[in-house]
């Protein structure tokens, strides 16, 4: 696993090797990484139907490898639909969740043929008096559960914007009767980082109480949240456990009911966040009376988890991985306080050291910038051993794509 610091390589390439190659700051994924990720998925939950939450990591590239591995894609912008689309994915095969947005997005993805995620009554109002039931639809719930790490990234709590308040049944069950809607699925998504099994079940409660109700639902999405391990000792989901527990309520209930159901998730960060890391070159080690600082070639322009999430990434130095152990600050080089990792202990680092930043593949390049004019990095992904670019490095003339003189 990626946050074990003696990791040097992938699949036989050491990262100096792609270092020099392709130079730095640099993002590359490992291919059986993720497909180890999927398999495990697999293996823990009976007839499981994986949608890959796009936002993590959109690269086509990415995107068109998992369809190759069978796995669909949930999307939240037109945008992220489009480069499914064009990644090889089919309409039916994408399930659109978008959030707050104007209503003639929703009707672009009808238009493209998406599955329909509708998380607010308003919207699915407006659904209901343009498309009746000729237009299947799913419905977002929020379950007014408080689950997972960081508040920022906890989605299923009462104030939280996104999905229809499960205290709002009543008027989600007018909507559905006067529109005669074609609903055909049921979701939640409570946020991320959820390690506790038992608000996966209270979410599977909610969703079976519906899906009573309503006999045209023919799937339940459990959305995402599995928590990965960023730091050695850190806790992670029990992914087997939540299968077991998961698919056998999943059974009991279809036998109770007569009923075929589809199980459907929304991994992202489970998916990719271990099988990506960001490779920095050390510009200059600063020693003050306080601390000492290793200033690197990125910054949060590249990964701003650390500073929005306050997330914890495993930092190596495989230029010196047997160099005496000091405490350092591992800084940005963007003008901002912009710091990787706060008085972590890391073995001796010099001017020119290659440092590797871990579990850097989910929301690393996606939430990227050109903060200061700085160009993003590249992305290369390691596939049956061999390292291949999937994306340039920003150049000068992206930067000012777009970009209007007027004064010429």
């Amino acid at each position: 696993m990626s946050s074990h610091p003696s990791i040097t390589s992938l699949q036989g390439i050491s990262f100096e090797t792609l270092a020099r190659e392709f130079d730095t700051p640099l993002y590359v994924y490992d291919a059986e990484t993720i497909s180890r990720q999927i398999q495990r998925l697999r293996a823990s939950f009976e007839n499981i139907r994986i949608k890959y939450a796009a936002k993590a990591l959109t690269n086509r590239s990415i995107l068109r490898f998992m369809k190759l591995q069978g796995v669909g894609v949930d999307v939240v912008s037109i945008q992220e639909a489009q480069l499914a689309l064009l990644a090889g994915h089919l309409p039916a095969d994408i399930m659109f969740t978008p959030n707050c947005v104007d209503f003639e997005e929703i009707v672009q993805g009808v238009e493209l043929g998406l599955t329909m995620n509708l998380d607010n009554l308003p919207v699915l109002e407006k659904f209901g008096a343009r498309y009746g039931g000729d237009v299947p639809c799913v419905i977002r719930l929020n379950p007014d559960i408080l689950a997972g790490g960081n508040y920022k990234i906890s989605t299923g709590h009462s104030q939280s914007k996104f999905g229809i308040s499960v205290h709002s049944l009543d008027e989600i069950r007018t909507l559905v009767s006067r529109y005669q809607l074609n609903l055909e699925g049921l979701h939640i998504h409570t946020g991320s980082e959820i390690t506790d099994i038992d608000v996966f079940m209270k979410m599977a409660d909610i969703l079976f109480g519906l899906a009573k109700e309503f006999s045209s639902v023919r799937y339940l999405d459990f959305g995402g949240g599995l928590k990965v391990a960023y730091q050695p000792g850190d806790g992670a989901t029990d992914v087997a456990e939540l299968g077991r527990r998961l698919s056998m309520a999943f059974r009991d209930f279809k036998d109770r009911e007569s009923r075929e159901l589809q199980l459907w998730m929304e991994p992202g960060k489970f998916l990719v966040s271990d099988a990506g890391f960001l490779l920095v070159r050390t510009n200059v080690v600063k020693v003050t009376p306080k601390a000492t600082f290793v200033g690197v070639n990125s910054g949060l322009n590249h990964l701003i988890r650390p500073m929005m999430y306050d997330a914890y990434h495993t930092i190596t130095n495989v230029s010196n991985p047997l160099g005496p152990k000091k405490n350092y600050w591992v800084v940005g080089n963007v003008c901002e306080t912009d710091t990787f990792a706060a008085d972590r202990e890391l073995t001796e680092v010099r001017e020119g050291d290659l440092l590797i930043i871990h579990n850097a593949g989910a929301y690393g390049y996606s939430m990227a910038s050109n903060y200061n004019s700085r160009f993003r990095p590249a992305e290369v992904l390691i596939i049956d051993g061999q390292a291949r670019l999937i994306r340039q490095r920003d150049t000068l003339d992206q930067l000012l794509a777009g970009q209007i003189d007027i004064f010429q």
